[in-house]
């Protein structure tokens, strides 16, 4: 998973634990990611799962923070479908409810060519805007690719040249590049928006790493716990280096990074055990420093 960052110093030696628990007595929330770190996108992990369920009974909260391109409750049907057990979580929290609110504010603009995959279609309908032809649209509204399992940015290509000559907007609901579907890596919006961005275009960004994402979840999670929790008090949990973690780091919260999720083929031969000098290798060229590290959440 790449965004278009500038990485920034190594400021800390990354921890690196083998169980949530060794580190859980300090933090009154997480903030955890979906994708790779509680469930492949076909199954939960049984271990995160069981950590999760684990931290809420000590009277932790836990709200599922993803770049998922649909609102909470689209998220929830996902996860009860697979199986995923609601006392795991408290909440959910996702880029696409964050997105759909904007575009109902109308702050946006009024007629959206929607691009993306038919399952995400009700993003527009839900809030009662109609798909609009690109030439007539006042924005783009991507929330992944058409075809996820054929598809690669350069076939956007034509589209992209086509939207940035009428100077239109695009609207991010998922600023993930890829994502891992059981052992099948697939490209996300994310991929679509950064190459329009390279080409000039103008990006809205909805999801993680940007910055009012985690103030609606802090907002969540003051609500959740009857209180302000205070940032040191709240660890966020991820496989992307540059959404999960650097949007935790830059907010001010720590970081609990995935090494076994989107980079496990890059820091050891065992997802569930990374190798401790690759991945501070890995750490460091990507200029981002968690406070900790596991293979596997767990």
């Amino acid at each position: 998973m790449s965004l278009n960052h500038a990485p920034r110093a190594s400021a800390r030696t990354t921890r690196l634990i083998g169980r949530l628990d060794e580190i859980a007595d300090g933090y009154d929330a997480v903030l955890c990611d979906l994708w790779g770190c509680y469930h492949d996108g076909i199954r939960p992990f049984p271990a995160a799962v069981a950590a999760l369920t684990s931290y809420r009974a000590r009277g932790g909260i836990v709200v599922l923070l993803t770049n998922a391109p649909r609102p909470p409750a689209s998220v929830a049907r996902f996860l009860d479908a697979m199986g995923a057990p609601k006392d795991s979580y408290d909440a959910i929290m996702s880029s696409g409810g964050a997105c759909q609110r904007a575009i109902a504010s109308g702050t946006l603009g009024r007629r959206f060519h929607y691009v993306g995959p038919e399952r995400d279609r009700h993003m527009l309908a839900e809030i009662g805007f109609d798909d609009t032809p690109a030439a007539q649209a006042d924005a783009i509204l991507c929330t992944g690719f058409e075809d996820d399992t054929r598809q690669t940015p350069a076939d956007y290509d034509p589209h992209i040249a086509s939207w940035r000559a009428r100077g239109l907007r695009l609207v991010c609901a998922n600023p993930d590049i890829v994502v891992d579907r059981g052992h099948e890596r697939l490209w996300c919006a994310g991929a679509i928006a950064q190459r329009y961005a390279e080409a000039g275009g103008e990006v809205i960004w909805f999801g993680k790493p940007h910055r009012p994402t985690y103030e609606q979840s802090m907002a969540l999670v003051a609500e959740l716990a009857g209180r302000e929790i205070a940032p040191e008090r709240v660890l966020g949990i991820g496989d992307g280096i540059l959404t999960d973690v650097k949007g935790a780091l830059d907010f001010g919260i720590d970081a609990l990074f995935v090494s076994g999720g989107l980079a496990a083929a890059e820091v050891g031969a065992d997802p569930d055990h990374p190798d401790a000098a690759r991945l501070g290798n890995w750490l460091a060229e990507r200029g981002q420093s968690p406070q900790f590290a596991i293979g596997r959440l767990r």
